[in-house]
């Protein structure tokens, strides 16, 4: 759906009236006269800002929900004309003919996108550096304070994760692991505008290997996005999200949102920023779509050693899924401790810990559904130890 390991950047920036210089702050007059030309500045933006909305509105052909005050908060993004973009021209050509929409609503969109350098460097990929090491990345993410939070939002949320657990079969505690791993629970659910952002990577992807794919794809959520903003009657410059443009609090893209969000408070409405119930119907709901199986109750992963004739490397390489059967891993000198079902798949999992000798589980395809949320081994087992940590921590 993220697609990713969760990274945030808070570019928040508030600005305020600065008043009058220093040298006549203390005089009485001077403070009257600088609050009363800050109040009329402020007055005049707002008439401003009042008065561009409004022209935004009448060109769009549905009502639009008021942006939140945090989508107001200005941040570090430049103004660009994206209007003058032939991929841009054509891009809003498509959704036009394809889509809809009003080719003067989207321009006006567009004319108000900025472009976000700082989406550029982040989706660059990461220079080589100090080995994969599991135990330090566990430790992000299994850690008091998020597991305070995760029992806090576990207890406050009992009787909607039970609900989802029923219906679609998902425990509680890989729900509030996936939540927790994500976002702590809500709390950092990313500031960057999604029509920014999205707009950036979408046509000014930086120059890697797979730079086609990865504008596709962006180019697609984009699309998405606009879809989503207009059957939810949602602003679309509301949308805040992650640097990639995963939105609220289970990180969904647009797409996904689209395609696995579910309205499970029954209000009409698709919401992963403020309804916990649709954040964590949506998560159950996306696990089960790809491939969680829920007669498997037991845990997803099991602790394995392997022989030293190294017989089972090849066995790493089968890729994101179960594929392998018990004697197919008992052949190549995998052994488990308890006995693994002769009726279902699996697949061997390394986990690296730098100079520390590698881990190896037994995964089976309840661990493998997990992976398509974020494509890691270190984050499917961060979200399995996480849920378990916070029902211990909750007494069970």
């Amino acid at each position: 759906m993220k697609s990713i390991v969760p990274l945030f950047a808070a570019l928040a920036i508030a600005f305020a009236p600065t008043g009058q210089a220093q040298a006549g702050a203390k005089d009485p007059q001077v403070q009257t006269k600088a609050a009363k030309a800050a109040k009329a500045k402020a007055a005049k933006a707002k008439s401003k800002k009042d008065k561009a909305g409004k022209r935004v509105s009448a060109r769009s052909s549905k009502v639009l929900k008021a942006a939140p005050a945090a989508a107001m908060i200005d941040y570090d993004g430049e103004h660009h004309n994206f209007l003058e973009w032939q991929a841009v021209r054509e891009f809003m050509d498509e959704m036009a003919t394809q889509h809809g929409f009003e080719r003067a609503y989207l321009e006006s969109l567009f004319g108000q996108a900025r472009f976000i350098d700082s989406a550029v460097q982040l989706v660059k990929p990461a220079p080589p550096g100090k080995p994969k090491n599991w135990q330090a990345y566990r430790d992000r993410f299994i850690e008091p304070i998020r597991i305070a939070a995760g029992v806090r939002f576990w207890n406050e949320n009992a009787e909607t994760l039970a609900r989802a657990e029923a219906a679609y079969g998902v425990p509680a505690e890989i729900i509030v692991g996936i939540i927790g791993v994500e976002t702590i629970y809500g709390r950092d659910t990313g500031k960057f505008r999604v029509l920014d952002t999205l707009a950036t990577l979408a046509f000014a992807y930086p120059e890697t290997p797979n730079r086609a794919a990865r504008m596709a794809f962006f180019r697609s959520e984009l699309a998405n996005t606009l879809v989503f903003a207009r059957e939810h009657k949602v602003e679309p410059f509301s949308l805040l999200g992650s640097f990639a443009g995963a939105v609220g609090m289970p990180q969904f893209m647009p797409g996904n949102i689209l395609k696995y969000g579910v309205d499970f408070n029954k209000d009409g409405q698709i919401d992963l920023r403020q309804s916990s119930d649709d954040a964590i119907g949506s998560v159950a709901n996306f696990l089960i779509q790809h491939g969680w199986n829920p007669e498997h109750r037991n845990s997803p992963v099991t602790p394995a050693d392997v022989s030293p004739n190294h017989a089972w490397e090849p066995l790493l390489e089968r890729g994101l899924k179960a594929t392998l059967r018990p004697e197919e891993l008992r052949a190549a000198g995998v052994t488990t401790a308890t006995t693994l079902s002769a009726e279902r798949l699996y697949g061997l999992v390394d986990l690296q810990n730098g100079a520390e000798a590698t881990e190896y589980w037994v995964a089976d395809d309840n661990f493998f559904a997990i992976t398509k949320y974020n494509r890691s081994y270190f984050y499917a087992m961060s979200v399995i130890e996480l849920g378990r940590a916070v029902r211990a921590s909750r007494g069970g």
